[in-house]
């Protein structure tokens, strides 16, 4: 049984992570102040949830202590959110960074995997993105992410902190808030599909993006914790349009619904695709399908919406 940290773990994929991690028999320990995660994300499995934000390094040292790996998904995750609080997160995804890699530097060994984001690649038009291409962020949130993977090649190089960063694509699965300020497509589409409703796209629908399925992330931080250092992209490598990801969803829900176009939203990237080879060859293999992943997603939000019935 080994130790591990959480950071963000009552979030989306933090929960995912949590409950593959406590399934196992882990010590799972979560650090969570709720800004978005919700508590019931995790309340079903056997971990010691601790209300703690990352900006406060003498908690996060307490806790980081003894830990095999920490895998910090705690970030102020909303892009506009971040144009509008730009200190609130710097403090939260660069300075909270920090102290996750200080505390990691006091136990040996312990690695630390940082959730980074495609974000950082920003409206560059090459595709498929390859890590080495230099990084064009837009945002506090993408500079931020940025700084982040450069403070755990730091540790690593200055203090011997083992670190790895994941630049995620589009991840979906269960859990994923459609009601957040910045929901992602997934779940929204499906949401209006189960009722019916309209799928609204933006633009011509051919923008397309690199889905994955969230238990592929999972694994692809678990490998990390064990293998690979400097920056990896997570993805499928592969492009699906939004307009044939609307069809496979309202194909699979056996759904009324019709998709209704709307204006292109400004900044809106139209094509982003992942080269993952680098993480491939490293022995990674996502093994989720977009369809198989769609299907398991599509009968949480089927259940969720029967227990509010």
């Amino acid at each position: 049984m080994k130790k591990y940290v959480v950071t963000g773990g009552a979030g989306f994929i933090g929960s995912h992570i949590v409950e593959h991690l406590s399934n196992e028999g882990h010590e799972v320990v979560v650090l969570d102040n709720l800004r978005t995660g919700f508590k019931k994300n995790i309340e079903d499995f056997n971990v010691s949830y601790q209300n703690v934000d990352i900006r406060n390094s003498e908690q996060v040292m307490t806790y980081v202590k003894g830990a095999n790996a920490v895998f910090n998904l705690a970030a102020l995750v909303s892009v506009p959110e971040s144009l509008l609080k730009i200190n609130e997160c710097i403090s939260i995804n660069t300075i909270g960074t920090i102290n996750i890699l200080d505390a990691a530097r006091q136990t040996e060994g312990c690695k630390v995997v940082l959730s980074s984001s495609a974000a950082n690649y920003g409206n560059n038009p090459v595709s498929p993105k390859v890590e080495t291409m230099t990084p064009e962020p837009l945002t506090p949130y993408s500079i931020t992410k940025l700084d982040g993977e450069y403070y755990l090649d730091m540790y690593r190089n200055e203090f011997n902190v083992p670190t790895t960063s994941l630049r995620y694509f589009n991840v979906f699965g269960p859990r994923q808030n459609p009601k957040s300020a910045y929901a992602a497509v997934v779940p929204i589409f499906i949401i209006n599909a189960l009722q019916n409703k309209p799928l609204l796209i933006y633009g011509d629908g051919e923008q397309t993006r690199d889905f994955i399925y969230v238990k592929d992330v999972v694994s692809a931080n678990l490998f990390a914790s064990q293998q690979g250092k400097g920056v990896y992209n997570v993805a499928l490598g592969q492009s699906t349009s939004v307009k044939e990801l609307a069809e496979h969803i309202i194909k699979i829900t056996n759904s009324k619904s019709k998709i209704k176009y709307l204006d292109t939203r400004s900044g809106d990237i139209k094509h982003s695709m992942a080269n993952p080879k680098k993480f491939n060859d490293l022995g990674f293999k996502p093994k989720w399908s977009i369809e198989a992943g769609l299907s398991e997603t599509i009968a949480f939000y089927e259940k969720e919406l029967s227990l509010k019935v």
